[in-house]
């Protein structure tokens, strides 16, 4: 039996690190926040607050903290070792960061891959999630039997830092298209414009996304509660993906003034919110 240990057991590790479970994986979930980890126990899953435990258990050991400087802290002390260990990196990271941490992972003797994820977790729960690789391919078919439990088709994009450089282009859009639907959605309500008109010339029009329905209700009523992607994640990614346009020699200014918006909806008490919250930082009530 394939054995995972889940890292960061949180908004998406837990439904996953159930995914994996239910479709015959051996998972242990590990978090140093004991509390995270009641609903795994609860479902009969084995749990640790020691990562040298979860390490130990498991050969791959799939990874959904929150941040690179927490990988860094959680796995890459100088005594941790991984010998014939496979470490999947599934969270939101620079691609130079995807790219050291790999660079760590394999003087320790283990093999990585990042696999970013577009979803959120009703998809994580349905195995629905769109899975994007950077690694070589020889790895990324050893995590094929996994990542095909989380995501229908998993694709591997290139070598590392190249899913991590798509997955900040995808959230980058995320910031974007929900920033410009708060704006045209407030000019909107503040003329008086029927709101079904409006709706329904957009979905006819070359610029619609389904985000903006999804979004909709939660922007009309301001109810921001039960998040599947709080809005500090939201400002977690913009900010990377500013560095990495940097890196990369972009214009990027644009996007500059979203995330001034969005680091007010965080000032504001919105972090733990769903991102749709800036919303009211753009159309204040």
């Amino acid at each position: 039996m394939v054995s995972v240990s889940v890292f960061g057991v949180g908004l998406m590790g837990t439904p996953i690190a159930l995914t994996l479970t239910q479709s015959g994986f051996k998972v242990m979930g590990y978090n140093r926040t004991a509390a995270k980890l009641v609903e795994l126990d609860s479902n009969g899953l084995a749990v640790t607050t020691d990562v040298s435990q979860a390490i130990a258990a498991s050969d791959y050991l799939l990874l959904t903290l929150s941040d690179a400087k927490a990988i860094e802290s959680v796995l890459l002390t100088d005594a941790r070792e991984f010998t014939n260990k496979t470490i999947i990196q599934m969270g939101t990271i620079a691609p130079n960061e995807s790219r050291e941490i790999a660079k760590q992972i394999e003087q320790k003797g283990g093999s990585y891959l990042e696999a970013p994820v577009l979803g959120s977790i009703p998809q994580a729960k349905t195995g629905t999630l769109l899975v994007m690789a950077g690694g070589d391919a020889s790895t990324f078919e050893s995590c094929l039997p996994i990542l095909k439990k989380l995501g229908e088709e998993p694709r591997l994009i290139g070598d590392v830092g190249s899913a991590a450089a798509l997955k900040l282009a995808l959230n980058q859009l995320i910031a974007s298209l929900t920033a410009g639907f708060s704006l045209s959605l407030g000019l909107i309500k503040k003329e008086g414009v029927d709101l079904e008109q409006f709706m329904e010339i957009l979905r006819d029009s070359a610029l619609y996304a389904p985000t903006f329905d999804k979004k909709l209700q939660r922007m009309c009523d301001r109810q921001f509660a039960d998040p599947n992607f709080p809005t500090k994640h939201l400002l977690k990614d913009t900010d990377l993906f500013l560095q990495a346009s940097k890196a990369a020699g972009l214009n990027s200014e644009g996007l500059v003034g979203i995330r001034e918006i969005i680091a007010q909806a965080v000032e504001n008490n919105l972090a733990e919110l769903d991102y749709s919250a800036i919303y009211n930082v753009i159309t204040p009530e």
